[in-house]
């Protein structure tokens, strides 16, 4: 599985952006996607994640601002963040998982809210 991330740049607060990550090389629709960050100084951390099914799970930080997607027939998971602050700036990662502990990530995409 290769896994591209784009769709990052800088935006002012209570600004949004759409990041996107295409997959290639593997049946995307087996993986559980999600996205991660990591900020300056800090550890990458879990935003938001999406299960084969559907089913989804978000930091705290982020609820009711962020909305995680999937497209199986594109094969694309899209990251919709709204009201967005300082502190959501950060390098975004999005990563495909299997059960198996098989794992891929994608390269990061920066994503900068300031005025």
């Amino acid at each position: 599985v290769q896994l591209q991330a784009f769709g990052g740049g800088l935006v002012q607060p209570g600004g949004s952006l759409r990041l996107s990550c295409a997959s290639s090389g593997s049946i995307f629709s087996i993986y559980a996607m999600g996205w991660y960050r990591q900020a300056p100084g800090k550890q990458r951390e879990l935003v938001a994640a999406i299960s084969t099914g559907g089913s989804t799970n978000y930091a705290d930080s982020v609820k009711g601002r962020f909305t995680i997607s999937r497209d199986n027939a594109k094969n694309t998971v899209y990251l919709q963040m709204n009201s967005l602050k300082p502190e959501d700036t950060a390098v975004y990662y999005c990563l495909a998982s299997r059960t198996s502990g098989t794992y891929f990530w994608g390269q990061g995409t920066l994503v900068t809210v300031s005025s």
